[in-house]
């Protein structure tokens, strides 16, 4: 399957995104805040990010622009994951290069769902 990294400083939702996605079959890298994202997708090669938008330090919001303009992690299929649900804050993960926007709570069935679902476009 895919190589995925998620980053969220909530213990309880990395560890719980980690699981679903590794039952599926995934390997997963979870991080605890956006420059241990940043240095991870710098580090080793992934296929999806999942980025909490609010963590200490470097926001998701950061993370994914960051990874944008990098040629290397230009491309790299980015899904944000937040408790933030208003309209503008959806528009502002989109305007950072998000691929998708998963709003919490959710299910795991939705997350599985959504990140097969932007895997599948990157590899067209």
């Amino acid at each position: 399957m895919a190589r995925v990294l998620v980053a969220d400083d909530d213990a309880d939702i990395r560890d719980l995104v980690a699981f679903k996605l590794t039952q599926s079959g995934h390997e997963v890298t979870a991080v605890e805040d956006g420059m241990a994202a940043l240095k991870a997708a710098r580090e080793q090669p992934v296929d999806l990010a999942l980025l909490d938008i609010r963590m200490p330090g470097m926001s998701g919001l950061d993370v994914c622009r960051e990874l944008r303009a990098a040629a290397e992690t230009a491309t790299l299929p980015v899904i944000m994951i937040t408790a933030r649900s208003q309209e503008g804050d959806v528009e502002v993960g989109f305007a950072a290069g998000a691929d998708d926007y998963i709003i919490k709570p959710f299910s795991p069935r939705e997350l599985s769902s959504r990140v097969t679902a932007v895997l599948s476009r990157a590899e067209r």
